[in-house]
């Protein structure tokens, strides 16, 4: 199962504590918020409780908004188990709405603005995380973008780098491809409608400010209406608002690479 390595790598050779302090006692454990935030992991931290014969009531589903103070699940079983497993179900929950909640905020702030906009997340996720990232961050409202190399073609500045030019590039890549979108980043207005006139579908707008961004959309929608304009690089809760209306698409890596894990806890009770 695809949370034995967590366990693995918590427990060990096992619970030294649990085992030398228990034996078969049953007790009832309820997890609950300690602040405010957008619930992602209860579905991942379910399916590892009842894997290891726990019986679970939640109260919460993944995506609902919780107050702290808030229960949002019960797991029920022997003390041993349900202890042993408590600390990789806290980090689960932590971490998943930890991104969740701030890929809300992402959202909300950006679609006040332009209620039309798109924002997603980047690959910029934890090695070996990326599903859980990526499904938590949509728990809060954002698309995935890419969820792996291969899902579409993204020309960076790097692959500029090696064949030569924007527009050399859309041309490659158009002569491989004729199902998959093509996106090419670029970091000057100049580059941007080169990319456009040479057929990208999706244009990246890298580390633009939002006067130069603002510029840059309205040149390429006004030439080519059919091009997608994505806003991408330094994107923060902070700034994204001044840009929502000059891109059809906005992404940041932050949502998953700066998001706090959310505190969860755990309080038990002896079943009599």
């Amino acid at each position: 199962m695809w949370f034995e390595r967590f366990l693995e790598e918590d427990i060990g050779f096992g619970d030294m504590t649990s085992e030398l302090l228990f034996g078969d006692e049953e007790i009832v454990g309820t997890i609950f918020a300690k602040e405010d935030c957008v619930l992602a992991g209860m579905d991942e931290i379910a399916e590892m409780f009842e894997h290891h014969g726990i019986r679970c009531t939640r109260f919460a589903s993944d995506g609902d908004r919780v107050r702290a103070g808030d229960s949002i699940i019960d797991v029920k079983g022997k003390a041993k188990d349900i202890l042993k497993l408590e600390r990789t179900a806290l980090n689960i929950l932590g971490h998943m709405s930890g991104i969740a909640t701030k890929a809300s905020a992402f959202v909300e702030r950006a679609r006040k603005e332009n209620p039309e906009i798109i924002v997603a997340v980047t690959r910029k996720t934890t090695p070996g995380l990326r599903n859980m990232d990526k499904k938590a961050a949509m728990l809060g409202g954002a698309d995935t973008h890419r969820l792996r190399l291969d899902d579409h073609i993204l020309i960076k500045d790097n692959h500029i780098a090696v064949v030569g030019s924007v527009a050399e590039a859309v041309k490659r890549a158009k002569k491989a491809s004729f199902v998959r979108k093509i996106e090419i980043e670029v970091e000057s207005l100049e580059d941007a409608l080169s990319a456009a006139e040479a057929g990208a579908d999706i244009i990246m707008l890298d580390n633009m400010n939002p006067e130069n961004a603002r510029t840059a959309y309205e040149k390429i929608k006004s030439k080519y209406p059919q091009v997608l304009v994505e806003i991408s690089g330094g994107i923060d809760e902070e700034n994204i608002a001044s840009y929502a209306q000059s891109a059809d698409i906005i992404s940041s890596g932050s949502i998953t690479h700066s998001a706090r894990s959310i505190d969860f806890s755990m309080e038990v009770e002896l079943i009599i």
